[in-house]
């Protein structure tokens, strides 16, 4: 299961691996996995807290508070609901949103933008939501629980994304997104039958209506400005549309996630906002100030800019409220007698723990099966049986269609075997990956070998004979850090790079390729090109440790010194940096880094993967091993 190691997801907080610009606007999936993770916490308490509060002896209190009517009128129209119905078709709009948003982002520029990696995840998601779904229909068909066949049919994902933090190393990040891109499309399928097996009028108007403000929403991400009030106004006009026509609203927030694109800051995005922001230092005025915000925004993808506002509370406050206000169940002796035997909880239970792996494992066999054109799968079948696993905890859309299918004693039944499934899952789980890491070596090798390689980022392949290595040229790991001798943060890391290269000896090999930011490092291009004229007399690591010692003497008469203390020919070095001769190789640089998406530094490659997240040297230290156990086994199989 060594892919399940992959490159790490630590939340180490010495170093961030992004810019100055978008260091805390970027939202790529390891934190978006982190957030979820982390909410699970929140979202068990909630549910437990929900627990105690309907078996307490205020009890009554708890239906008599979420039945409670809030009604927004304006003019003659309004919206009337009860607090539950608030909770599960308002607030978790931003929940599916935000879901919406992080499939789209992985789409754009994550790990499913080789489109044909995305045959696998999403028939296997079908095939986990058909075969529970025919499980508890072999249960209840015929009898007064078949109606509620959706509720054994969706993956929630902050429960499964916390879970398998518990069970597996942090990196486990194809694992996780594996996961991820399935809890999504289970997501879509479970609102598709929410809006045609779980609503019982839809008015057309209303509808049509939506449509067209969806378009309107759609046409005005190229309004030349104010796009954000008035998109917000149009969102909401657009849910309020949604719940007029009689279908559940909370589709709405996924629609908007999905259209909403993604992408890497640009550098000629960042040098436009690095001159606004040095126009408004210049002259603080208003209108420059205004400028230089829109352009540090614009410099960021829409997408990244939602997730960044609306995840921690949708992760915080949304699902933890949704659990608060649906999983309470009035526990009593005849309840559990009656749920033991009944088939809509044991439906629930056993589409969850028996149907999801199994759906998930025949699927994605399929999907690889050579005859049917099917690709090599991502991940081996020991991990896929662990997060096929993980995969039947159902919680909160599972509730939701719980909701809208049962009442009375029926919703309590299901509500417990919606309960029992996320207790037993994780267990089976934890039994899965158990055997899985029991595996021989030589097993887990040729499982391994039979995996999809890794999507590299790296444009342009390392090249012992032109690029600067540190390091064995045979080593399993390669470490590529696109830099800027003036940039704090290279300087930071530097200490870093030493320190792995002193741990891993001879599997490691370390290569700088330069990214000089000349819009706010202006001493930057010209130590560039001086570690070249060095390196032309061989000296280029002598002079590299030099700069990065001493990072604020980057003046040429600096250079000059530095190049006296090393012992070079003096005139050469300087008539070459006189006349730029060493540019060239420079510009080559960062056209591989414009190639390969680089817009910052640090910006750090693993074996043609990027490292994202922070860069400390626990964090580094975890990838590089998770880089070298992958090529090891794989090189053995």
């Amino acid at each position: 299961m060594a892919e399940a190691q992959a490159t790490s997801g630590a939340q180490a907080s010495t170093y961030s691996a992004r810019t100055a610009w978008a260091r805390n606007l970027a939202a790529p999936v390891r934190d978006f996995l982190s957030t979820e993770t982390g909410s699970a916490v929140v979202l068990l308490a909630a549910a437990v807290v929900a627990l105690v509060w309907a078996n307490s002896p205020w009890r009554d209190s708890y239906e008599t508070v979420w039945s409670t009517k809030l009604s927004i009128t304006l003019g003659g129209g309004g919206v009337s609901a009860d607090l539950r119905q608030w909770v599960n078709e308002g607030l978790m709009t931003f929940f599916f949103l935000v879901v919406g948003l992080e499939a789209k982002r992985e789409l754009d520029v994550g790990e499913l933008r080789e489109r044909s990696r995305l045959a696998i995840p999403v028939l296997a998601a079908a095939g986990g939501m058909a075969v529970p779904v025919a499980i508890y229909l072999a249960l209840n068909a015929g009898g007064p629980g078949a109606h509620g066949w959706g509720a054994a049919m969706s993956t929630d994902t902050a429960f499964a994304l916390g879970a398998l933090a518990l069970l597996t190393p942090r990196g486990a990040t194809r694992l996780r997104v594996f996961l991820l891109t399935l809890a999504v499309v289970d997501d879509l399928g479970a609102l598709a039958v929410i809006a045609t097996a779980y609503t019982t009028h839809v008015s057309l108007p209303a509808l049509a209506a939506a449509v067209g403000l969806f378009g309107v929403l759609l046409g005005l991400r190229y309004a030349p400005a104010g796009r954000r009030p008035l998109s917000l106004v149009v969102g909401v006009a657009l849910w309020v549309a949604m719940f007029k026509s009689g279908i559940d609203p909370v589709i709405a927030g996924l629609a908007v996630g999905l259209v909403t694109s993604a992408y890497p800051p640009s550098r000629e995005d960042l040098e436009r906002a690095t001159a606004l922001t040095r126009s408004f230092r210049e002259q603080p005025t208003p209108e420059l100030a205004r400028s230089a915000q829109q352009g540090v925004l614009a410099a960021v993808s829409p997408n990244e800019r939602l997730q960044y506002s609306l995840h921690p509370w949708t992760s915080y406050v949304v699902v933890p409220l949704f659990a608060l206000a649906n999983a309470g169940t009035h526990v009593t002796g005849g309840l559990l007698g009656n749920a033991v035997t009944s088939p809509i909880t044991l439906g629930i239970l056993f589409g969850y723990v028996v149907g999801k792996p199994v759906g998930i494992l025949s699927a994605s066999w399929l999907a690889t099966r050579r005859r049917l054109h099917g690709v090599r799968p991502t991940l081996s079948w020991p991990t896929l049986a662990g997060g096929g696993a993980v995969a039947g905890i159902g919680f909160t859309v599972s509730l939701l269609i719980s909701s809208l299918a049962f009442h009375g004693e029926r919703l309590a039944e299901a509500k417990l075997g919606v309960l029992a499934a996320a207790i037993v899952a994780p267990l089976v789980a934890r039994g899965v990956f158990a055997v899985g890491r029991r595996l021989p070596s030589s097993v887990r090798a040729r499982q391994l070998a039979g995996t999809a390689e890794d999507i590299l980022d790296l444009s342009d392949d390392v090249d012992p004979a032109r690029d600067h290595v540190r390091g064995a040229h045979d080593a399993l790991v390669t470490l590529v850090e696109y830099g800027d001798f003036e940039c704090p943060y290279c300087g930071r890391a530097e200490s870093v790079v030493r320190e792995l290269l002193a741990s891993f000896d001879d599997e490691l090999r370390y290569v700088w390729r330069h990214l000089p930011l000349n819009d706010v490092h202006p001493e930057a291009q010209l130590a560039a090109e001086a570690t070249e004229a060095a390196a032309a007399q061989g000296a280029f690591w002598e002079l590299y440790d030099a700069l990065l010692a001493h990072q604020g003497t980057l003046t040429p008469l600096e250079l000059r010194r530095h190049a006296e203390d090393l012992h070079l020919d003096v005139e050469r070095y300087w008539q070459e940096l006189r006349h730029h001769e060493h540019a060239p190789r420079v510009a080559e640089d960062v056209a591989s880094a414009d190639a390969s998406g680089v817009s910052g530094t640090p910006t750090f490659f693993i074996n043609g993967r990027r490292h994202h997240g922070a860069y400390d040297v626990d964090t580094l230290t975890i990838a590089v091993r998770a880089a070298r156990r992958r090529a090891g086994l794989v090189s053995s199989a």
